[in-house]
C-alpha cells in the first residue's frame, strides 16, 4: 500500500478477489489438486490470500505518509521504513484482519469438507442431511460454534497481550 510498485502488483489480485466467489475456487483446485488433503489445503491458502490481501492493503495504506517522511529524513533505508514504520505500525490492523479472516475460515472448511467427503465435521453434517439421524448436524454445527468462539476467545486474549493500550481507552 506504501510502495506504489508493490500495490500495481497486488492492486489486480485485490479488485478481482473483491468479485471472486469463494466457493468457485473448490473444482479449480480440485482439478490441480485432486480431492485429498492438499487440496483442501490449497483451497484454504487461496481463500484466505483472497480474503487477506485487501486487507493488509488497507491497513499499510492508513499509515499517515508523515511517518514515512520522517523515518527517511532520520537516515532510515527502504528496510527499516517497511519494518519499523509500516510493519509496526500497520501491525494492529493485521492482527485483527487475521482474526477476521479465521472467523470467516470456519466456513470455508466445513465447505471443503461438504464437496469431498473424507471425515470431517463436514461429512457429519452431510450423511445427518442425507440419512438422518437430524440431531447429528446441529450436534456437528454446536461443535464448529464452540470451536470458534474458543479460538475467537485466543485471538482476543492474544489481541490483549499485544495492544494493551485498546483496553485502556
Amino acid at each position: 500500500g506504501a510502495f506504489e510498485r508493490v500495490l500495481d502488483v497486488f492492486h489486480p489480485v485485490v479488485l478481482a478477489g473483491g468479485y471472486l466467489p469463494i466457493p468457485a475456487l473448490v473444482p479449480l483446485t480440485m482439478s490441480f489438486f485432486g480431492t485429498g488433503e492438499t487440496k483442501k489445503v490449497v483451497f484454504l491458502m487461496v481463500a484466505f490470500l483472497v480474503y487477506l490481501v485487501p486487507q493488509v492493503v488497507n491497513a499499510v495504506d492508513k499509515v499517515a505518509s508523515i511517518y514515512l517522511q520522517t523515518a527517511y529524513t532520520l537516515g532510515a533505508t527502504t528496510w527499516q521504513a517497511f519494518t519499523k514504520v509500516l510493519v509496526s505500525i500497520s501491525w494492529e490492523d493485521f492482527y485483527r484482519a487475521m482474526r477476521g479472516a479465521f472467523g470467516v475460515g470456519w466456513s470455508y472448511i466445513l465447505l471443503v469438507e461438504m464437496v469431498v467427503i473424507e471425515g470431517g465435521l463436514g461429512e457429519v453434517v452431510l450423511l445427518g442431511e442425507r440419512r438422518g439421524p437430524r440431531a447429528n448436524i446441529y450436534i456437528a454445527l454446536a461443535a464448529i460454534v464452540l470451536i470458534a468462539f474458543g479460538t475467537d476467545k485466543l485471538w482476543a486474549w492474544g489481541e490483549r497481550r499485544l495492544f494493551p493500550y485498546r483496553s485502556r481507552s
